[in-house]
């Protein structure tokens, strides 16, 4: 069996004290996350699919939070191996409206959005959002 390489985008968002997590239709938590269309950055492409998920425009991308994960995945007898390129995302509204794509979304404070996350690739991410977010709060008072 032949395995198929794919690249994604993902974003942990959060406004103020909270965190974004959206569900998707296999029933599993995680963050917004795309594909690359050609011609895109990944900055495009996470900024592009924040605002087809949930609404959300009024945004920006936080500098020094870029992660790199992977996983493997079946999808129609296919085996999958994905990239993806984590950032971390301000929010300047909690206003959400889910496409198609998600069945829910909720607003989690740090610790309930590790524990409500599906995946241990994601707790981890959201980990190491909350300690970037916490020694750069520490730094300004």
């Amino acid at each position: 069996m032949n395995l198929k390489e794919e690249k994604s985008v993902a974003a942990i968002v959060y406004y103020e004290d909270e965190y974004l997590l959206l569900k998707y239709g296999l029933g599993h938590w995680e963050f917004v996350k795309g594909h690359i269309e050609p011609g895109e950055t990944e900055e495009e492409t996470i900024m592009r699919e924040l605002k087809e998920e949930t609404g959300i425009d009024n945004a920006k991308i936080v500098n020094g939070f870029n992660e790199d994960y992977e996983y493997y995945f079946k999808f129609k007898g296919q085996k999958i191996h994905k990239r993806v390129s984590c950032y971390l995302i301000k929010s300047n509204t909690k206003d959400v409206k889910i496409s198609f794509e998600h069945e829910d979304f909720r607003w989690l404070t740090i610790d309930k959005a590790i524990r409500k996350v599906t995946y241990d690739n994601a707790k981890e991410l959201l980990k190491k959002a909350k300690k970037l977010r916490s020694s750069t709060l520490e730094s300004f008072l």
